[in-house]
């Protein structure tokens, strides 16, 4: 298996990706509602896993922190959200150490094992950070992701200060299902959807990513299995990634049917010390429900939809379960599979 990467590099942090692939009108809306005076204290930006919204997250928190006052010349002659990676500010997003940006991501417990969420002292941290005055300007904060907030008292938290945003704050919620995120949360932000990427712009972006040649016929191959996704594109580099990504599909397929044997095999395949293989199986799933809960059905009913939602909520949670204390992986092929052929039967 090759992991995450290719040849075993991995991908940069999108706090460290100054460049933006696709996605050009999304940007533009938020250039001109900065530009214009118009800036809406809360966007939620959805779409898709891998296709850059935690990116264009980062590269909008730089532009405001670099650029405090929209009236500067910079921001009217502005074209784009890029800001040079030697401004100060940029420099200090890239280190994690800029004072007006705080991000509200997964992070290790006491022990070192990465939580299964974000709980919610981490959001009262939004509390002493848009209340100091250490930092003059716009003050940003990144939830990355929203998805990932401990229910539910993460999201109440969240939902208290968007209910009273401070002057010049900014809040960037990046979501893979946005549907599902609280509708009170949702109706203080102004919604962003971002599209799958065409193929060309996976290409360029993992090639970034990586530090890789663009016209590596293994890039290429990974970047039409990605579906769009910069993320898993990254993750198919490597035979025995797109053929892991063949056998879950084929498991996925033939579901209300299970086959016990094809499952146990499936789960020797997710385990050992390598991430990658529980991270496609994750998302590759992922896809499968979203397929289910975003299609418009005339005749689907609301409890059926509901279904679905809890289901994913459900298959969520399992498997970062499964990631953060290092479960077996068999019975989580088990229990997931369970629970995907009941939304499968009619």
């Amino acid at each position: 298996m090759s992991g995450g990467g290719h040849n075993g590099a991995e991908p940069r942090h999108p706090r460290d990706t100054t460049a933006l692939f696709g996605h050009h009108e999304a940007e533009a809306a938020l250039l001109d509602s900065y530009r214009g005076g118009r800036m809406p204290h809360a966007f939620l930006i959805g779409g898709p896993r891998g296709v850059g919204k935690a990116t264009l997250a980062y590269r909008m928190a730089r532009f405001v922190l670099a650029h405090d006052d929209p009236a500067l010349p910079a921001v009217r002659a502005a074209t784009s959200l890029a800001v040079d990676p030697d401004h100060p500010a940029a420099r200090r997003v890239a280190q994690d150490t800029h004072g007006g940006l705080l991000v509200l991501e997964r992070r290790p417990d006491d022990k070192g094992n990465m939580r299964a969420s974000i709980v919610v002292n981490q959001v009262r941290e939004t509390v002493p950070f848009f209340g100091s005055t250490a930092t003059s300007g716009w003050r940003v904060c990144i939830v990355d992701c929203v998805d990932e907030l401990q229910s539910p008292a993460a999201p109440n938290a969240l939902l208290k200060i968007l209910e009273e945003p401070p002057p010049r704050a900014l809040f960037l919620l990046v979501s893979h299902a946005p549907g599902r995120v609280l509708a009170t949360i949702q109706s203080r932000c102004r919604k962003l959807m971002l599209r799958a990427l065409d193929d060309g712009d996976v290409i360029r972006a993992a090639a970034a990513s990586l530090d890789m040649p663009g016209d590596s016929p293994d890039l290429i191959a990974a970047a039409r299995a990605g579906e769009g996704s910069v993320a898993r594109a990254i993750t198919f580099l490597g035979v025995d990634s797109r053929a892991l990504h063949g056998r879950i599909t084929a498991l996925l397929d033939a579901l209300p049917a299970v086959d016990p044997l094809a499952m146990h095999a499936l789960g020797e395949a997710l385990g050992g010390s390598d991430r990658a293989p529980l991270m496609l199986f994750a998302d590759t799933v992922d896809q499968w429900l979203a397929r289910r809960l975003g299609v418009p059905d005339a005749n689907a009913r609301l409890a059926r939809l509901a279904q679905v939602a809890e289901v994913w909520e459900k298959v969520s949670r399992a498997i970062r379960d499964a990631e953060t204390w290092n479960l077996e992986r068999k019975p989580l092929v088990f229990s997931v599979f369970g629970l995907l052929a009941d939304v499968a039967r009619p």
